[in-house]
Order: structure tokens, then sequence, then C-alpha cells
């Protein structure tokens, strides 16, 4: 039996509809408008990494995580520990390290994360007493400059993650416009950690529009409502929350972000309650739409 021409050009119809509806799947905590990829910052749980490093890999991988940010090895060598990630499905693409180590053994550095596999390797606070102030600002800029110049001879890029402090008034802007006026950008990239941009008043949409391609990394975060922030760089780590149950507007940010060239995000969620709160925020960016 023949199948009119009608019946043949409708079933083409929809099934061309279907596929054009559903874009392929970029992993886990993706979707129609949040495209990732999207890893996790394994200090989220480090808590369960003290006690069991490959139990806590496991569940890492059970959250269908496959991209990870590191920060620290768990007293394993590195090539010990790129290989438990590896057995577990996980690759690690960036790694946080001291800021002292950085000033005093950048080379160090550069071969431990290239025996980690690292594509990115960066620092998470600038040592400073007090306010943060412009001699500690320029010295981390002659630090991050130097650790940049001596990581890209192994194709190790640096990045320095915010942390909110940096937001003090200075000239016209802030001390947070001077780094990145005085960075190389050719060196130096950056991670925004958008809760600590968050913190101290300012717009993580707007700094990225502001300084389109310095941030390469990202990471997700959001803060519970109410809390009113500062220019400290810490807060208590239960207000950390499930995304999109705080008062950041995520949909804004990572609209944002990426149209200013964020090329890998990392949820970072350091509660208590992390290992709960994961899942349901890796679900509110497979459903975020903007």
């Amino acid at each position: 039996m023949k199948t009119p021409v009608a019946v043949i050009v409708v079933l083409f119809v929809m099934m061309s509809i279907a596929v054009f509806a559903v874009p392929p799947n970029q992993g886990v905590g993706t979707g129609n408008s949040f495209k990732g990829p999207v890893g996790l910052q394994l200090y989220s749980l480090r808590d369960e990494f003290a006690k069991d490093v490959p139990g806590t890999l496991a569940t890492v991988k059970g959250f269908g995580i496959q991209i990870v940010e590191l920060a620290g090895t768990y007293n394993l060598a590195p090539a010990k520990l790129r290989e438990q990630l590896a057995a577990h499905g996980l690759k690690a693409v960036a790694g946080h390290f001291p800021y002292e180590r950085f000033k005093a053994e950048p080379a160090a550095i550069a071969a431990e994360a290239k025996a980690l596999g690292l594509q990115y390797a960066g620092c998470a606070w600038i040592a400073h007493e007090g306010a943060f102030d412009e001699k500690e600002c320029r010295d981390a800029i002659a630090t991050f400059n130097k650790a940049g110049e001596v990581l890209a001879k192994q194709g190790v890029r640096f990045f320095y993650h915010t942390h909110g402090y940096e937001f003090e008034p200075f000239g016209t802007g802030t001390l947070f416009d001077l780094l990145m006026k005085e960075t190389d950008p050719n060196r130096v990239t950056y991670e925004m950690d958008i809760l600590w941009i968050h913190f101290p008043g300012q717009s993580p949409a707007k700094i990225l529009e502001a300084y389109p391609k310095r941030f390469e990394l990202m990471h997700i975060k959001d803060l519970k409502k109410g809390v009113k922030g500062d220019m400290s760089g810490g807060t208590d780590v239960t207000n950390d929350v499930v995304l999109g149950t705080g008062q950041i507007d995520l949909r804004g940010v990572l609209k944002a972000a990426r149209k200013a060239g964020v090329k890998y995000y990392f949820i970072e969620d350091e509660s208590p309650q992390a290992a709960s709160q994961i899942p349901k925020s890796l679900k509110f960016l497979e459903q975020l739409v903007f």
C-alpha cells in the first residue's frame, strides 16, 4: 500500500519541528537557554572529600557532572588525583592555588597544573590586611602578570577569582578597575564569582558588559534573600542557597555572560547542605529561560 504524498509531507514537517524545537543537550545543567558547559567547584564538597576521596568523586559523577574545578589535591600526588578523576569520568579544567605560592614559586604551580591536566590555574584571595588598598592591589598586579607569563610557557592560563573586597574606591573608579587596567589580558584572565560581585553592591551583568572577554570562568551561586553585603569578602556559608531561590538575577547574569565570552561555568555551593542543593541548582539551570 502506498503512503499518500500529503501524509509524507506532514510527517516530515512534524519531525523537523521536533528536531529544531529541542536543541542537542550540552550536558547536565544546560537547556534551551543556558548552554554551559557547567561543572562543579569541588570545594563545595570539602568536608566529604576530607573523609573519602573516591566516594565523593562518585557522588560528583552521580550528579551528571563531567568537568570540575579543583581547590587542592587532598594530600594526593597530582598524577594520582588526575587518575582518580579520570576513573570517575571527570576532567579537571581549572584549579585554585594560594596567592603566596604564585608570588614565590609560579613555575612549581605551572608544573603541578600540567600534571593535573589543567587549562587554568588561579587564586581566589589576595593577601591583605584590613581594607584592600592600592599598595596591595599593585602587588597583586605584578604577581598576576608574572605568574601569567610563567604559566603561559607551560600552556596554562592564569586567572584571578573575584572576592568582593576589590571594589574599594580608587581614582574615578575602584581598585577592581585598576586590576583590570594593569593586568595583561594576554596573560591574565578572570573568574567571576557572581556572589562576590553582588555582595559588595555591584552588578555582575554590568561588570561583564564593561569588561567583555576578560572573564573566561564563572562561579554560579546564589545569596539568601534578606542578607546584606559589604566589602569584607566573607559571609556565613549557610547564605549559599539553591540557584534561583536567592536574590541574584541569574537570568540577567547568564545572558550577559554568554555575550561576554565566558567559557566555563562552575557551581560553587559552600553551604553544609551542598550535596542536596547541587542537584536542585542543576535542575534550575536546565529549566532557565532567557
